[in-house]
């Protein structure tokens, strides 16, 4: 049974239904993974149940930069929720909190291994007295007992997994992604095993625990790198801006600017040669093929930069556009979303309304039939309490067979 919606029927709102609505996740997590994860679920309806301690989630003081009194950083992670404040120290909020597990459709938490134990929130405590949830456990380092005490925190495993030995320039220190991208990638895994298991469940009405780990997700995220080492022995090294196995694959300078060039085939850099007016360089031996020219890359360089030198990045990015070859300016985050508008992706969306409205960048998903929704702005600490605990004293639905409880 989702939980009611007056706000928006008093606001005379017609709500799209979402491919998640009628689907309630209780979720106990904070920071970035969990949220993400939960706001993903959000979007594309299902009714979010955000349970915060008294202090709230951390990332309400990640500050600046700040709207109003508000972090940003809470503030577009938290969108289309419902926030309770539960002491779970407090006999009483604490047997408000199982509640909540226990009617929910999914569970999300992030405590550190052994921590949802303590509460009687961990996975068999919530199974026994509701089977057919899909709870899913996120940690830094997995449960094991040698993982214990390890805290999980993206810069942490960007630095174990490898990941910031691989970005950087040769000859500087191992540098961090510039965004938590291991934690979005948990994120997003989290949630593909909350809709597999969702999935199962409507085929067996069987639940079950899904678990992620953030070193796991930064292995897995690297993909061709972590493959070469596992297959070849071959440990990757940081080149920058390049490509491993791909040239022209990086920034070039231009008259004004840096020019992305990504050519991903041999056609590609038969075209970008002519655009550059280079036309012999695609039968040069040297050159001739994406091997070759990965391997001849401090050759071929400075004959493309030469080129570039004539004219802007921009007026080259249309140049090579126009010739069918990957090629875009570098640009700060207000020009990438000034690109997105200028392509069509309206990248902006406004959750809630009136006072409360708030944009965002939308969900990247495009659905034909069930768009995702932007219901609700982000919740206030504990503003939801009332409509909550509503919601758990009113009877369960009759069970039926899109409701394997």
């Amino acid at each position: 049974m989702p939980l009611p919606t007056v706000d928006t029927e008093e606001a005379g709102r017609t709500t799209t239904t979402g491919p998640l609505d009628g689907v309630v996740v209780a979720d106990f997590s904070r920071v970035l993974a969990g949220p993400y994860c939960s706001m993903l679920l959000a979007d594309l309806g299902a009714m979010v149940v955000k349970i915060e301690s008294p202090a709230g989630d951390e990332t309400r003081h990640y500050k600046p930069p700040i709207l109003g009194e508000d972090s940003t950083y809470y503030l577009s992670l938290n969108r289309n929720k419902r926030s309770i404040v539960l002491d779970l120290k407090d006999p009483a909020d604490l047997g408000t909190a199982r509640r909540i597990a226990h009617r929910a459709d999914v569970v999300i938490q992030n405590f550190k291994p052994g921590g949802a134990a303590r509460f009687g929130l961990d996975h068999p405590s919530v199974a026994k007295e509701n089977p057919a949830v899909v709870y899913a456990s996120i940690s830094g380092f997995g449960t094991q007992p040698q993982a214990a005490g390890l805290p999980g925190y993206d810069l942490l495993v960007q630095a174990l997994s490898g990941l910031m030995d691989l970005t950087g320039t040769p000859d500087a220190p191992p540098l961090k992604a510039g965004v938590p991208i291991v934690d979005v990638m948990t994120g997003l895994h989290t949630a593909i095993g909350i809709l597999a298991a969702l999935h199962h469940r409507v085929r067996t009405g069987e639940g079950q625990h899904v678990e992620l780990s953030l070193l796991m997700s930064a292995l897995f995220g690297m993909v061709n790198h972590t493959g070469a080492y596992v297959m070849t022995g071959t440990v990757p090294h940081r080149m920058g801006n390049e490509h491993p196995s791909l040239y022209p694959y990086a920034p070039f300078e231009t008259r004004n600017g840096r020019l992305i060039i990504a050519v991903g085939n041999d056609g590609q850099f038969r075209r970008l040669c002519q655009a550059l007016e280079l036309p012999e360089l695609p039968d040069d031996p040297r050159f001739a093929t994406a091997h070759a020219r990965s391997v001849n890359r401090d050759h071929l360089r400075p004959l493309l930069t030469h080129a570039l030198l004539e004219r802007t990045a921009e007026e080259w990015s249309g140049i090579l556009a126009g010739a069918s070859v990957p090629a875009a300016p570098v640009q700060d985050v207000a020009g990438g979303l000034a690109a997105a508008t200028r392509l069509g992706l309206d990248p902006v969306a406004v959750s809630g309304e009136g006072d409360r409205a708030l944009p965002g960048i939308r969900n990247p998903i495009t659905f034909s039939a069930t768009p995702p929704t932007y219901r609700y702005a982000p919740p206030g600490l504990g503003e939801h309490r009332e409509e909550i605990l509503a919601w758990l004293d009113a009877p369960l639905p009759e069970p039926n067979k899109k409701d394997p409880r």
